[in-house]
């Protein structure tokens, strides 16, 4: 089974349970994430109804407060906490896979019940990575939204 296929498994079931999914990167993966929300809340190929993702990278109040006071490493995990729940799903996007605020989003999420998807280092180098990313993010997302329609 493909990376693709097994993640989509995961976020149907977890969809079909009332969960979420919240998604998390940094740079060129913030703006995936937010992609990746886009094509689930709005609609990817066909008009279904609309699926329960939240990227963590758009809120510039919440992201600017909690770097502020709590520092960068945790602006991820903060949301987590706050807004995730056993059984939803964490998926993350990085081009190093070393991130901190990644691995402590991921920390956090496991500690709370959470499942989590890392899409992390799938290629040589950061474009090849974020073109990669992106090809599994559509696939996701076709997986996904024939499982609703």
């Amino acid at each position: 089974m493909s990376d693709a296929r097994r993640a989509a498994n995961i976020i149907i079931k977890a969809f079909k349970r009332g969960n979420k999914l919240l998604i998390c990167g940094n740079g060129g993966s913030a703006a995936e994430s937010q992609h990746f929300a886009g094509e689930l809340v709005g609609k990817f190929m066909y008009t279904r109804q609309g699926l329960p993702a939240i990227a963590l990278t758009t809120d510039t109040s919440i992201l600017t407060s909690i770097g502020n006071d709590l520092g960068f490493d945790v602006v991820f995990s903060r949301q987590v906490e706050a807004l995730g729940k056993r059984g939803d799903v964490l998926l993350t996007l990085s081009t190093s896979g070393r991130s901190m605020n990644i691995l402590l989003a991921q920390k956090q999420a496991e500690n709370m019940g959470m499942i989590v998807i890392d899409l992390s280092r799938k290629g040589n180098n950061t474009p090849e990575i974020q073109e990669n990313q992106l090809k599994l993010i559509h696939k996701i997302c076709g997986i996904v939204e024939k499982a609703f329609i």
